[in-house]
């Protein structure tokens, strides 16, 4: 793990984030006029940032003893600007934090336990189900806090499918239905039939799930898996698809730099694989009437499950805990702070402030919120923390599926170099 906190870049990157003063005293013996200086790092795109420092004003107009400092940037810099700062001991008070990086970041006694904040209720769970908290544990103790809630989606234009296969899509569809429709609108309107299902580390677990397998095993130490017809049929899918011109090719999906350039807002695909709270983007951006469909069968419901999007850790390295821990309590349930975060995080785990959130919403934002609660409430599926090796495993799922695509290597040898490589990553767990 240790490659993971210091390989990435110098640490001079670190200068590069805004913000990085550290206090110099524990909350205990701050003067009284003094306010107490948190810094918190987030990771999104310009919409996020914006509505965010809308909630910091407000959350330090109602704590008139904190003050925020704040830094953020997107995905890919976001990991490798706090890699340095790890190595350092000098990460943020509050880091906004994925599933895939939960355990390394704990395994390296990076984060604090937020048990004792929620006992004490700094951090309020009253209206949150037990299962929700989950997503952040590892082992017995939980090191990220879930801010919200999504699951696995396609978004589709119906009508556009409709015009061309002369069916409205069903909710329960098959992977042979998906193909089919996929094929049969490229023929009939020119354009592609989905995007390019990316990316594969959410997808292809969600198609090993529907055949009754998991990604991993258990315990982390291996793929959980056995049969590599599984990967081959999953990836000779998309390679019927591509091979039709109803796939877009890598080249054609390395172009696309934000939402406007998807497929779907182009209407240059009917669908789009994606998470659920990007479906209110998807809505406005194109300006057509879409829904969000649940991924392709068998076995939908015991298949999805409702998945972290983001939570909030709390640095082990912080010298004001338990204000870390009132911000987060904010975050969660303050309904004023949420009516400007407006579920953009997924849907809020506060029952309370996710029913009172969504009267206020737009209908799309509505369909999106309606979705995780039906997927929520139909099974008790929660992701956990990727294993540790996590990380690793899925950058080599996203090499070999381009290589596939590229048509480099044939599925099958792709099944066999993921098998072996990955399990060579993960046996590190035994």
């Amino acid at each position: 793990m240790k490659k993971l906190l210091i390989s990435i870049l110098p640490l001079v990157v670190m200068l590069a984030f805004t913000g990085c003063s550290e206090s110099s005293s524990a909350d205990s013996s701050k003067n009284k006029e003094e306010k107490i200086n948190l810094r918190f790092a987030w990771w999104g795109e310009q919409p996020r940032h914006d509505y965010t420092l809308k909630v910091i004003k407000l959350f330090e107009e109602k704590n008139p003893d904190i003050h925020i400092e704040f830094e953020f940037s997107n995905w890919d810099d976001y990991w490798k600007r706090l890699a340095p700062m790890a190595a350092a001991n000098q990460l943020p008070d509050i880091m906004q934090m994925d599933l895939l990086y939960l355990k390394a970041y704990s395994a390296n006694n990076l984060l604090e336990d937020l048990t004792p904040y929620i006992e004490n209720k700094t951090i309020n769970t009253k209206y949150i189900d037990e299962k929700i908290l989950l997503g952040g544990k590892v082992e017995d103790q939980i090191y990220g806090f879930p801010l919200g809630l999504n699951a696995p989606a396609v978004i589709m234009d119906p009508n556009l499918v409709a015009s061309a296969t002369n069916q409205v899509p069903k909710q329960n569809w098959t992977w042979e239905d998906f193909e089919k429709i996929a094929m049969e609108v490229h023929k009939q309107k020119n354009i592609y039939g989905t995007n390019g299902m990316k990316p594969p580390e959410v997808f292809f677990p969600y198609f090993l799930r529907t055949n009754g397998k998991n990604l991993y095993n258990p315990e982390g130490t291996s793929l959980g898996y056995e049969d590599d017809q599984l990967f081959v049929d999953y990836f000779d899918r998309q390679l019927r698809l591509l091979d039709e011109g109803a796939f877009p090719r890598v080249d054609v999906t390395e172009q696309i730099k934000g939402i406007e350039d998807e497929l779907l807002v182009r209407q240059q695909a009917p669908m789009t694989w994606a998470y659920s709270n990007q479906y209110y983007s998807f809505s406005k951006e194109s300006g057509q009437s879409l829904e969000i469909f649940v991924p392709p069968g068998p076995n939908q419901q015991t298949s999805l499950s409702v998945r972290a999007s983001m939570l909030f850790s709390i640095t082990k390295s912080s010298k004001h805990k338990e204000a870390a821990a009132r911000f987060i309590n904010f975050f969660v349930n303050d309904i004023e702070a949420n009516k400007l975060i407006k579920g953009e995080r997924g849907v809020p785990v506060s029952s309370k402030v996710a029913e009172t959130v969504k009267k206020g919403l737009s209908t799309e934002q509505k369909k999106a919120f309606d979705y995780v609660f039906n997927v929520e409430n139909t099974n008790n599926n929660v992701e956990i923390a990727d294993p540790l090796g996590g990380i690793e495993v899925v950058h080599l799922l996203q090499d070999i599926s381009e290589q596939i695509l590229f048509k480099k290597i044939t599925p099958r040898e792709g099944a066999q170099k993921f098998r072996k490589e990955a399990n060579e990553i993960l046996k590190k767990n035994k």
